[in-house]
């Protein structure tokens, strides 16, 4: 059975879904009909809108991008590669490479979504290198899947924001004057337990999924050659080290780089010793930006190692544009509190929580942003709380939840995975798809639940 579906929307998608450029364009022209319909902007006043939210993201986005790169950086570090084989090696088997792929790419992407992203689709082209029976575009699938759960983790942004004191996005404290801790939110018991069990039960999910042995696309010799000389060439330059000039001795320096990388411990330590294991959006970049500086050794691996990573960002910076303006429309339109009163307007006491996880998968398609949809959905959400009666944290999660919800089937963020593994949107989106269908269940259940 979930053999026949996953093969099903891999013949959907590959069909049907575009470029995820074109994707963001065909959004763009969706929102821009529905708020001519469902708002009183007019068109231009619908226009003006759009062109404004395109720059209204430029800080954010920066962050975004900065999230994806110290992340992806840090994934490229020798001692993390190193793991990375230790754990490649215990794949033999289709079954055991594709659990172990959805398994730590979903751990890694709840500790970090850019360092989950990237250690899933490095450690998936590993396996596919090693174990040549495996369907390629199944392990990449994989690989995203565990972006599933990053809006519960530690990287979350709208838990981040309603974190962080005086933020812009933070509409609790706006409306309910209180910054809300993520113990109350990431690490919540309803939260944490639903993160993990989605974790592991994708994985066997994405076990039953794998196709016959006839249908199977492997990696192609091709494929394995190109990375074995780039990884061959890559070895080679970080053991060509030379000290023949004052500015190759500074570049190679470990001194440099230990005591640059110092005063960021330094730093996170006086923090955490201060005020606790609180976190919001820039202090995850540092640690990250710190951790890899460290384990990187000398500066100029380490800028190696962003040069690398830089070129995932091409799609943020191509397309975030293209979101911001979308998000400009429902924003700036009153789109977004439309669509989320519409489910508002259905709720009851028991499912309220679940109603708003939906209109945030909703909303998400069209600002696949964390931070972007929380600033959109989020005040709308409070206010809806309170006149519900019911608790604005678990509110503000479940839109959390939806964000994370339908990026399986929004190709933005893949972008990086895909050109890791060279593979385009419409590969792995059937697999992702029955991802979709099974977390929609699950999260439906605990959102009525904990109502």
């Amino acid at each position: 059975m979930v053999k026949r579906l996953g093969g099903f929307f891999t013949k959907v998608m590959e069909k049907y879904l575009p470029d995820a450029y074109l994707f963001a364009i065909i959004l763009t022209f969706i929102a821009l009909v529905l708020a001519l319909i469902f708002t009183q902007a007019g068109f231009l006043g619908t226009i003006n809108a759009w062109w404004n939210g395109i720059w209204g993201l430029l800080a954010f986005a920066m962050q975004m991008t900065l999230i994806l790169v110290t992340g992806h950086s840090l994934a490229l570090a020798p001692a993390v590669k190193k793991v990375l084989n230790k754990i490649a090696d215990l794949a033999n088997t289709p079954a055991k490479s594709v659990f172990l792929v959805a398994l730590v790419a979903g751990l890694c992407s709840w500790l970090q979504w850019g360092f989950g992203l990237i250690i899933g689709g490095l450690l998936a082209v590993q396996i596919a290198r090693r174990v040549r029976t495996v369907d390629y575009p199944l392990l990449i699938g994989a690989a995203y899947a565990g972006f599933l759960t990053w809006h519960m983790g530690i990287s979350g942004s709208a838990p981040l924001t309603i974190a962080t004191a005086g933020s812009p996005a933070n509409h609790i404290e706006k409306i309910l004057g209180k910054v809300v801790p993520v113990t109350e939110t990431m690490f919540a018991p309803w939260n944490l337990w639903t993160a993990m069990f989605l974790i592991v039960s994708v994985a066997v999910l994405l076990v039953l999924a794998i196709p016959p042995k006839e249908k199977t696309k492997p990696l192609s010799d091709e494929a394995v050659a190109r990375l074995d000389a780039e990884e061959a060439m890559e070895e080679a330059e970080r053991r060509e080290v030379r000290l023949e000039t004052v500015a190759q001795r500074i570049e190679n320096s470990r001194i440099i780089n230990y005591a640059f990388a110092a005063m960021g411990v330094i730093y996170l330590a006086d923090y955490f010793a201060k005020k606790g294991f609180s976190l919001d959006l820039n202090l995850v970049i540092g640690m990250f930006l710190f951790a890899g500086i460290i384990l990187h050794g000398t500066p100029i691996n380490y800028v190696r190692a962003v040069n690398k990573a830089i070129k995932g960002a091409g799609g943020i910076a191509l397309q975030f544009p293209l979101y911001g303006g979308i998000q400009g429309i429902m924003m700036g339109t009153g789109l977004a509190s439309v669509i989320a009163g519409w489910f508002v307007t259905i709720s009851t006491q028991t499912t309220f929580y679940m109603l708003q996880y939906w209109a945030a998968g909703l909303i998400n398609v069209f600002i696949p942003s964390g931070g972007g949809q929380w600033a959109a959905q989020g005040a709308i959400t409070v206010q809806a709380a309170q006149m519900m009666g019911k608790d604005a944290v678990k509110a503000a999660m479940m839109c959390a939840w939806g964000d994370q919800w339908t990026n399986m089937i929004q190709p933005f963020w893949a972008l990086p995975l895909l050109g890791l593994a060279n593979l385009r949107a419409r590969d792995i989106m059937g697999y992702t798809t029955l991802v979709l269908l099974w977390a929609g269940i699950v999260m439906s259940v605990v959102a009525v639940l904990i109502a």
